[in-house]
């Protein structure tokens, strides 16, 4: 029994080439051109939903699992413990409607008890001891298969400093930056954006436009990591690319209030809008999962994970980061992209689930 489904959206190539047709046979050609330009991202969509049918990792099914018995650790001692509860709370709801018996974690400190045996454990603990390698080499130290990427790539995707510095070594593109302690000084040109190195969900991120908002701005994020990541602004569109396995999802635009994506943007109901997949030129989408999995491939990562970019109005694309435990709710974007791919939650869930080894 496959848990494959494909999307059911009304926003089908044949509904809406029936209704056009249906029109006055004058306007019959102008209406199909039209057509044609509109349903060029939704093409992009199906090219790559045909791409995972084809792919027997996807092939996710009762019969052929590893794992029957798995963990969800979800929670954790950082700041984002309130969202990794949310996110741990819909995987396991993911795993138990494709059929594993689901034992649900809540990490509450630093250290890892698993309260019965599980045969593999999913991560869905965000920020700080989730995403940075700690619980990474705990559960390798046992010998438990664990989903995403291995200590090493984890903290070398969570730690921005160290992302950067290997994005300009591979010729990955990526935003001036400089890092900065309590004493030093800005040299980059306003506006910029500035950050703590290891924190997530745009927590402590600020966006400065001038030197009266300096002082706070870099106050208020210094005091997570005692150094911040400033980087130049880049003006233009917010895009991010989901990854799951070797295959990069369709784009997803972010639409914030200002273009300013925020903690507030982010979570706050109804602060944002997702377009997906987003409106891009085929050629430009293409190139922008291309950079998500070198992106994915210089950082060693691997399992799954999500690279957001900025495009500017020239088309020129510039990764910012890349989430190696990506948010995981059911309106997150990595479950929304690949739910555009044709691939339901349950489904995604599992096949994360099944990619789980140790080192």
């Amino acid at each position: 029994m496959l848990l494959f489904t494909k999307d059911q959206s009304k926003f089908t190539r044949e509904s809406r080439k029936n209704r056009i047709l249906e029109r006055r046979p004058e306007r019959r050609a102008g209406a199909l051109s039209a057509l044609v330009i509109f349903l060029e991202p939704f093409v992009a969509c199906r090219n790559v939903l045909d791409n995972l049918s084809k792919n027997r990792d996807w092939r996710v099914t009762l019969k052929n699992r590893k794992f029957k018995k798995v963990g969800v650790l979800k929670g954790g001692p950082s700041s984002e413990r309130e969202i990794s509860l949310k996110s741990g709370a819909a995987v396991a709801k993911g795993l138990k409607a494709a059929g594993y018996e689901v034992v649900e974690v809540d990490v509450q400190g630093r250290s890892l008890e698993l309260p019965e045996p599980v045969e593999a454990v999913f991560i869905a603990l965000h920020g700080e001891f989730g995403e940075d390698g700690q619980i990474q080499k705990l559960l390798e130290a046992r010998g438990i298969p664990y989903t995403g990427s291995n200590p090493a790539a984890s903290l070398a995707s969570f730690d921005k400093r160290l992302s950067k510095d290997i994005f300009v070594k591979v010729g990955i593109p990526t935003a001036a930056y400089e890092v900065l302690g309590p004493n030093d000084t800005l040299s980059l040109p306003y506006p910029v954006v500035i950050k703590p190195p290891c924190q997530g969900s745009t927590i402590g991120i600020f966006k400065v436009n001038g030197p009266g908002e300096w002082e706070a701005a870099f106050r208020s994020s210094l005091r997570y990591d005692g150094e911040v990541l400033a980087e130049a602004f880049i003006p233009g569109r917010e895009l991010t690319v989901g990854i799951v396995g070797h295959t990069a999802f369709p784009v997803i635009e972010i639409l914030a209030p200002d273009g300013w994506y925020d903690f507030t943007a982010k979570y706050g109901k109804g602060q944002s809008r997702h377009l997906c997949p987003a409106p891009l030129d085929p050629a430009l989408a293409a190139k922008a999962r291309q950079i998500a999995l070198d992106t994915f491939e210089a950082l060693g990562c691997r399992g799954l994970g999500r690279v957001d970019f900025r495009l500017t109005d020239a088309g020129e694309l510039y990764v910012l980061e890349l989430n190696n435990i990506p948010g995981f709710t059911e309106t997150s974007l990595l479950p929304e992209a690949a739910q555009a791919a044709g691939i339901g939650f349950a489904e995604l869930c599992a096949t994360i689930m099944e990619m789980a080894r140790v080192g």
